[in-house]
């Protein structure tokens, strides 16, 4: 029995202190931003709060940003960000998808207008992220997927 939601993702900014969620329709090719999930330790994921969110919205599969500099080389952070991703897919046996998530943070702010709070950019941050994963990898009628 599938209890996945079909064509429903969760878009993941990761942050040291916060991980931004988002969630979008494939169909659409559109994501909104969700929540803030606080971090329980510089870089520690609350995992119980990730999997309530996990739950509640039952997602085909999600996209966790990568942080890249222009000349794609990384951040510090972005090893972090790959071992989180890893275990979204270890703990939950989800679809993990990453994708670049360059200026997604600056397109969020742009997005927010006068409400550029850290929490709501980091949300509006993962929106792009999903968004950015479904125009790469969805095809134009929206439900088949392309490997990555």
């Amino acid at each position: 029995m599938n209890l996945t939601t079909p064509d429903l993702w969760l878009g993941f900014d990761f942050g040291e202190r916060r991980i931004g969620v988002a969630v979008g329709q494939a169909v659409t090719g559109t994501a909104r931003p969700l929540v803030v999930l606080p971090t329980t330790s510089r870089g520690q994921p609350d995992w119980p709060a990730i999997e309530r969110v996990l739950r509640e919205w039952r997602p085909e599969g999600v996209v966790v940003g990568m942080p890249r500099r222009d000349d794609g080389s990384d951040y510090p952070i972005t090893p972090q960000a790959e071992r989180f991703a890893r275990q979204l897919h270890g703990r939950f046996k989800l679809r993990v998808e990453t994708c670049d998530e360059r200026l997604s943070s600056f397109e969020a702010s742009q997005r927010l207008g006068f409400d550029k709070r850290a929490a709501a950019v980091d949300a509006g941050a993962a929106a792009v992220i999903l968004e950015t994963w479904f125009g790469e990898h969805i095809s134009a009628k929206g439900s088949d997927h392309a490997e990555s």
